[in-house]
């Protein structure tokens, strides 16, 4: 098919069902500067990020982590919503979507106009005490990080995905890594970390969203990490048809009624032109 005939499928699928839940991933912030973790066959890019046990337990890690986030956050705190995003929002305001959940953690769909999307793996612009909850933007955390650390205020690396970047060991060694200001505990970003669990609330509330919904669009995700896929894997068996937009292989292809293999940044203003 082509382009007009594959968006025409796609407003044919959002108009057949009335209540259509849409899943997003990192592909839908790729447009806005952010790099993603997968190429287009679902294959993880570099090193593996930091897993939340090891930042947790070990001090080496956790002076990685906050060396690289001080280099890399300001790409992804200066990134603005796309195309993609603003069209996810028209698409709600239309009544096309009536809920979203995003495996991302950027809060660009809030800044696009989304009402109110359940971010499944938190969101990378707050930081909280794992001692006594307090919680702190983000920005004040760079702050802190800059003040502490003056010697690494020039640095520059390649931005990696959620605000990470590629920071060599060597660097690290000095660094000083921020803590409470009220208990000195131990700080940590509000995201669900590769080898943690999404909070029990959080998933309760997203497969309700699923429950009430009649159709699932994913959209720029390639659902290699199984708390996106569960979701069309639970849709799947409840007999409810999923449409995916995704540049590139998805771990559910074999349970898509329909798929548009394009970038979401030109499909889905696409998309919401059509059906306004």
């Amino acid at each position: 098919m082509n382009r007009s005939e594959q968006i025409a499928g796609l407003a044919q699928f959002l108009g057949r069902h009335r209540r259509v839940l849409a899943l997003t991933g990192a592909g839908i912030s790729t447009a806005s500067g952010i790099p993603d973790y997968r190429d287009k066959d679902g294959t993880r890019r570099g090193r593996l990020p930091v897993q939340g046990p090891e930042f947790r337990r070990s001090d080496a890690v956790r002076r990685r982590y906050w060396a690289r986030s001080m280099v890399g956050w300001p790409t992804l705190a200066g990134a603005a919503p796309n195309a993609a995003h603003h069209a996810m929002a028209a698409l709600e305001e239309g009544g096309h979507i009536v809920s979203l959940i995003t495996q991302n953690v950027d809060g660009l769909h809030q800044r696009a106009g989304s009402r109110a999307p359940l971010e499944l793996h938190g969101n990378i612009h707050t930081v909280v005490c794992l001692a006594c909850q307090a919680r702190y933007a983000r920005a004040d955390i760079q702050r802190q990080l800059a003040q502490a650390n003056p010697q690494m205020a020039d640095t520059l690396a390649q931005p990696l995905p959620d605000g990470d970047a590629q920071l060599e060991p060597e660097a690290l060694e000095d660094f000083h890594i921020p803590h409470c200001a009220g208990c000195g505990g131990m700080l940590q970003p509000d995201v669900v970390f590769f080898g943690d669990n999404v909070p029990k609330t959080t998933t309760e509330a997203a497969l309700g969203m699923l429950a009430q919904a009649d159709a699932l669009l994913v959209v720029g995700s390639s659902l290699m990490v199984f708390s996106g896929f569960r979701f069309c894997k639970l849709a799947a068996e409840s007999g409810k048809p999923i449409a995916a937009i995704n540049a590139g292989l998805t771990r559910a292809d074999h349970l898509l009624a329909l798929k548009v293999g394009e970038p979401v940044e030109q499909v889905l203003p696409a998309l919401a032109a059509a059906l306004s």
